[in-house]
This record gives structure tokens, C-alpha cells and sequence, in this order.
């Protein structure tokens, strides 16, 4: 069971379990990953995402040495945002992170974020980042949401 709080208080309404889940499955919206440098400020990454049903889990792929990866050594709790800029809703949540750099967990998951964004891993920018996924460049960041925020200003 996903912990939700309503992200908007006063707005619409939060987003029940099941328009959470298919607000995370479907689409191809960037997530918002926000983490916090070395000298303590704040960045925001635009990135592309999974999220894993059965375990509930947001997984991304990126550069071994990207910004993101690097503050997330050093401080591994993260802020997210995912929303629809035609549509007055979102999901925003905060969460440990875990880098795995481990190729045989990395490009399965690197293969469904291909998918879900290109359409499959056929396409050329696909094809690059498998690569350096299967060659140890790049890791996958799995976010532990402890909560999500969600918000739907249509709902009365």
C-alpha cells in the first residue's frame, strides 16, 4: 500500500492508490529528481523513469559520474516530482536512493526505461545508453519513496 498525502490542501484532491500507480506506469512525463551538492545546494534533474509496480520503486538510469549520481554519494535522500503540465495533476515524494552498479540488475531496467521513452531498444539513443550500461558507465538509481504527494486540482 502506497502512503499518500494530499500534495494540494485546499485544491482538488489527492490522487487515490490506483490513479497514483497509473500516473507513474503511463505516459512518458520526466521526473523532477532534486538532490543537493557539495556545497549544499540544491539541484534539479530532469530525467527519464520506471516505476516498478510490484515493489514500488522509481528506477533511473544515468552517467556513473553525472551530478546526480555524485550528490547522491554523499547525501542519498532525494525529492522527485513527476506532473502534467496539460492536466492540473502530479506525484511528488521524498526517498533514499540506492546506486547499483551491478551490469546484470542495470540493463533490464535501463531496456524498460528504453521502452517506455523510445518505444523500444532498437532506437539509436537507446542503443548508446545499453551500451554504456552493459560497459559498467552507468548505474540506476532506485528511489525508496517513503511517501507520495499527489494532487488532481480537477477533482472537486
Amino acid at each position: 500500500m502506497l502512503r499518500i498525502l494530499h500534495g494540494n490542501i485546499g485544491f482538488g484532491e489527492p490522487l487515490t492508490e490506483e490513479e497514483t500507480i497509473k500516473f507513474l506506469t503511463t505516459g512518458r512525463l520526466n521526473l523532477h529528481l532534486g538532490t543537493i551538492d557539495e556545497k549544499g545546494h540544491p539541484n534539479v534533474h530532469p530525467v527519464w523513469f520506471y516505476y516498478d509496480t510490484e515493489n514500488y520503486r522509481i528506477y533511473i538510469e544515468t552517467s556513473k559520474n553525472s551530478k546526480k549520481t555524485n550528490n547522491l554519494k554523499n547525501n542519498s535522500v532525494a525529492y522527485f516530482c513527476i506532473d502534467d503540465p496539460n492536466a492540473p495533476r502530479g506525484v511528488r515524494g521524498k526517498g533514499e536512493v540506492k546506486i547499483h552498479e551491478e551490469i546484470s540488475f542495470n540493463v533490464p531496467v535501463a531496456e524498460k526505461i528504453m521502452i517506455k521513452y523510445l518505444g523500444n531498444t532498437e532506437h539509436p539513443l537507446a542503443q548508446t545508453l545499453l551500451n554504456m550500461q552493459k560497459s559498467g558507465q552507468s548505474v540506476v538509481l532506485e528511489i525508496f519513496p517513503q511517501y507520495y504527494s499527489t494532487w488532481d486540482l480537477e477533482k472537486h
